[in-house]
């Protein structure tokens, strides 16, 4: 059965399963690269890497197949082996996780489960990225402003926040400069992007025209 191909009794790899497993394995591949450049920025080499990745993962699990010694030492490789020179982002993470399950699955005969596996997740990363799953408010912003240390900061900017946000929350404050200068962050949500600059220009008629800055890339990490 498709389900637990490259397990019959003796262990033993006939021609015609390999040339099987390989051509499904490459087809799934290829299905996750498709699926990865949908509404997506991406490199060539990104998209060919992981098109061949659930293959290469493939045919080292069927190297080791029985051999549990063998298996402990491709799975410590995999550890000390970098997918890439630089940190991807969690799309791309995921991903070649995706690739990795793939070759591992028909590298253990499991066809039907690994296409059965391709597909549902196929399709669920294809309907999160219609819906935009996940995504951020498009009018909110993480802003510093540089005070003066005797600026009441608390009050001062109440008037201005009133006039071009809808929310606004004060995420951090600490002192630079020696404590001359206090370095205030919000979270907020402009009722207007197209304000941004005369939001800007009003903030800077208070804060003495000290630095500020604002950026549209809202994620958990709260330093700008």
């Amino acid at each position: 059965m498709l389900i637990s191909y490259l397990r019959p009794k003796h262990h033993l790899v006939t021609f015609e399963q390999i040339f099987i497993t390989t051509l499904v394995t490459l087809i799934l591949g290829l299905i996750v690269a498709f699926v990865y450049m949908y509404r997506n920025h991406y490199s060539k080499h990104f998209i060919f890497s992981i098109a061949l990745l659930p293959i290469l993962v493939q045919s080292i699990i069927m190297i080791v197949h029985g051999n549990l010694g063998a298996g402990i030492t491709v799975a410590g490789a995999f550890s000390l082996v970098r997918f890439r020179s630089a940190p991807g982002n969690a799309r791309e993470m995921v991903t070649i996780f995706f690739a990795m399950t793939i070759g591992l699955a028909t590298g253990r005969g499991y066809l039907l489960y690994a296409t059965f596996f391709t597909i549902v997740v196929s399709l669920a990363m294809l309907l999160y990225t219609m819906l935009d799953f996940g995504a951020s408010n498009q009018n909110e912003r993480l802003m510093k402003i540089t005070v003066p240390e005797n600026l009441d900061y608390e009050h001062e900017f109440d008037a201005i926040f009133d006039r071009y946000a809808k929310e606004v929350t004060l995420d951090n404050v600490r002192t630079t400069n020696l404590g001359s200068l206090f370095e205030l962050q919000y979270r907020l949500v402009l009722k207007k992007p197209d304000q941004q600059k005369a939001f800007i220009d009003a903030l800077r008629e208070r804060n003495g025209n000290l630095e500020i800055s604002m950026r549209t890339d809202v994620t958990s990490n709260n330093s700008l």
